[in-house]
């Protein structure tokens, strides 16, 4: 098949991250797949589509010019003929099946969050049968998808997005005397709750019980502004923004710890990131995240939105540096294994032998 991968946009970050591992199983199926940008935003995740080798045509509207995208798609479509339309989020998913529709071509959807507002819910419920099959990056997606957009069991399908790579670097246990580092990975955007993490964080500053310590923050977005408010607000010298890396693994082995404050997610990638570079995460207990830490085993979960918890989790992880690298490597070992690369490959290719048992049919 001739596959057409459309996504909102190349903005670097979580949801670009799994784009070369999902194409590079349909590829190694035998299928040729040519990606589709309605939006370039900051152009981040272009290198690694790239270096994958795969073709990348991106859309010169804008956010908001939605019928321009919708022109611009269906003229890209017709004249590349794809036998089947791969889409990915809300935009990109209502554009391509509209596109689909016009040229009767078949498509398959991600659905990536467990958050949807609700216009975006009743949305795609209502556009539910455009779709011949709709595919859940996590355990919490797929039952978003039965129960708020009424997808029926024969037309949905789990393939969770992160691949593990059993060859990424360990981070350096604490050693005595050291700083405490702790890492975070997310785009600067208030769905992150990163705030609530500035709010934790002038909680901790008159605990004279914790050891130094020092939260860097990769990534970028547009509420750096309000971040860096927070930070001068609250005196929080404790706290850095490092801006976005390409080189994840290289920040993460530089670590002890990982916080992730989100109020929202689906999978969650900078977490299982993280997890498998052998780092335990104090984490809102949100989307797929309470699936895969284990309380008190591999990370310790706190409720969303909550600063006091927060405060409290990370002060308890700080408290005991030495034993941080016991829980990094329980989630390590547990990312590799539910996550590991031939469960990967397998759950994509189940998928493409239902589109083609479909179609046959």
């Amino acid at each position: 098949m001739r596959i057409a991968y459309i996504i909102n946009s190349l903005e670097g970050g979580g949801a670009a991250f799994p784009v070369p591992d999902i194409t590079g199983v349909l590829r190694r199926a035998g299928h040729e797949v040519a990606v589709f940008a309605l939006l370039r935003r900051d152009g981040r995740a272009l290198p690694a589509l790239q270096a994958a080798g795969l073709p990348v045509e991106i859309c010169p509207g804008g956010r908001r010019d939605h019928l321009a995208a919708l022109r611009w798609l269906n003229q890209q479509i017709g004249h590349w003929r794809p036998d089947l339309l791969w889409t990915s989020l809300t935009r990109a998913t209502v554009l391509g099946q509209m596109v689909g529709l016009r040229h009767r071509i078949p498509v398959v959807s991600w659905q990536h969050s467990a958050g949807l507002s609700p216009a975006n819910t009743r949305l795609l419920r209502n556009l539910r049968r455009l779709s011949r099959i709709w595919v859940a990056d996590s355990t919490c997606v797929l039952d978003f998808m039965r129960h708020r957009l009424h997808i029926p069991a024969d037309r949905a399908a789990l393939w969770p997005i992160f691949r593990a790579d059993p060859a990424c670097p360990v981070a350096h246990p604490w050693q005595a005397g050291e700083i405490v580092r702790i890492g975070s990975l997310g785009r600067l955007h208030p769905v992150k709750g990163y705030d609530i993490l500035c709010q934790a964080l002038a909680l901790l500053k008159t605990d004279r019980s914790l050891p130094p310590f020092r939260v860097t923050i990769a990534g970028e977005g547009d509420a750096r502004p309000q971040i860096e408010g927070l930070i001068r607000d609250h005196g929080l010298t404790t706290l850095h923004l490092a801006g976005f890396t390409n080189a994840v693994p290289d920040f993460l082995s530089t670590q002890h710890g990982y916080v992730q404050p989100s109020r929202h997610e689906g999978l969650c990638i900078g977490v299982h990131q993280a997890m498998q570079a052998g780092l335990a995460p104090v984490a809102s207990s949100v989307g797929e995240i309470p699936y895969t830490v284990q309380d008190g085993l591999s990370g310790l979960l706190v409720p969303p939105a909550d600063p006091v918890a927060l405060a409290d989790a990370l002060a308890r992880m700080l408290r005991q540096p030495q034993a941080l690298a016991t829980m990094g490597q329980a989630a390590r070992t547990r990312v590799q294994t539910l996550f590991a690369p031939e469960r990967f490959d397998e759950a994509g290719q189940a998928i493409l032998d239902r589109i083609a048992a479909s179609q046959r049919g």
